[in-house]
């Protein structure tokens, strides 16, 4: 499990009569679904899922991404989100003049790096499916971002992201340990994703992790690893910025786990320092002044400031003061270990096609 403090973990250990009981709820939960007790609806559409086991950033935003990506050129496709943190309410499809505070900042990442998609949120997935394809009948897949424990809707194809170095076989119930549902819920997925392996990940280390997540026969396995892009400014995305060991950087992030953003900064820069915010931490005008003072200090002659793709879109909000600050974002994507990027792409496509032969010949 991942703790950040001997303290923490200390304080974790303390709760765990609470985790056994969520973990109890869960198991039952889960239980009456299996023996359907409970329903899951099902649609006759080609809905992909994108979720994880633990709390925590095992990379879904950037999988979504991924996944339109490669989805993009072969269908009409949309994703639908809950919107965490955002101000409104009920189901919302996202246009020219929505903000963050209305879908939530993912969701709002989404949008503005495929406007030509369609981009909603509503935390009612059974009902926001429903309309989004009113709004949109021209599309041709759904992709579900962080819906794999709300079973409340079944998806056709379920992809199951997990960390390597906190796999959900090695990890408890929250709040002791950062499980949301049993680990053995992975098996409902079609395809199980290690994230943030070390670039270098042997093929020994593979199968390692390969046996520990106990997949079945049917299901599919793929490893990636983080790869950053070159920084762009937050109002300008012309202007790029290219880190030297001569940068000294202010890093200003509200992310659940920035530890590989922080390692990269290692590797790449002078040296960084940082200003920590809580994750989908909305700023404030006070929280700027707060950045633009820290930056101050720093006395450099190459400095810069960097922020992540989706801190980047709750700063926006402050068009004049982000014109003339260094602040730039490091944009991040999955990439596929081992050569097998193609194969996992091949899956996917193939589950909507299939989808829509099946269908057109009934």
């Amino acid at each position: 499990m991942n703790f950040n403090t001997i303290f923490l973990k200390s304080f974790r250990v303390l709760l765990l009569p609470f985790a056994v009981i969520y973990g109890f709820v869960i198991i039952i939960r889960n239980w009456l679904y299996d023996k359907q007790y409970l329903k899951s609806a099902t649609f006759n559409f080609p809905l992909i899922c994108v979720g994880n086991i633990a709390v925590g950033g095992t990379g879904k935003s950037p999988m979504v991404e991924y996944l339109v990506h490669i989805l993009k050129p072969h269908f009409n496709i949309g994703t639908l989100s809950r919107g965490y943190k955002r101000k409104t309410k009920g189901y919302s499809l996202a246009n020219a003049n929505t903000t963050a505070l209305e879908i939530g900042d993912e969701p709002m990442q989404f949008h503005i790096k495929f406007p030509d998609v369609a981009v909603a949120v509503g935390e009612e997935r059974i009902v926001a499916i429903p309309q989004m394809l009113h709004d949109r009948p021209d599309l041709q897949a759904i992709i579900l971002d962080d819906a794999f424990q709300h079973r409340i809707v079944k998806a056709g194809f379920n992809i199951v992201l997990t960390e390597y170095s906190n796999l959900y076989t090695h990890d408890f119930f929250l709040p002791t340990g950062d499980l949301r549902d049993e680990w053995k819920s992975a098996r409902r997925a079609d395809v199980i994703i290690v994230t943030k392996c070390p670039r270098n990940l042997t093929q020994e280390k593979k199968y390692k992790a390969m046996r520990s997540l106990h997949p079945l026969p049917t299901q599919k396995i793929f490893f990636t690893t983080i790869e950053y892009g070159t920084p762009y400014h937050i109002s300008n995305p012309q202007d790029e910025w290219i880190l030297t060991p001569n940068d000294e950087v202010l890093l200003v992030c509200g992310i659940a786990n920035p530890k590989p953003l922080k390692e990269y900064l290692v590797e790449h820069a002078h040296t960084y320092y940082q200003k920590d915010y809580g994750d989908h931490h909305i700023f404030s005008i006070d929280d700027l002044n707060e950045i633009k003072e820290r930056f101050a200090s720093i006395h450099a002659k190459q400095k810069i400031i960097i922020t992540t793709e989706k801190d980047a879109v709750r700063l926006t909000k402050f068009t004049d003061e982000l014109a003339t600050l260094p602040l730039y974002v490091l944009p991040i994507k999955h990439a596929f270990l081992f050569d097998e990027g193609e194969q996992f792409n091949a899956l996917v496509i193939s589950y909507i096609r299939n989808f829509s032969q099946n269908t057109t010949n009934t």
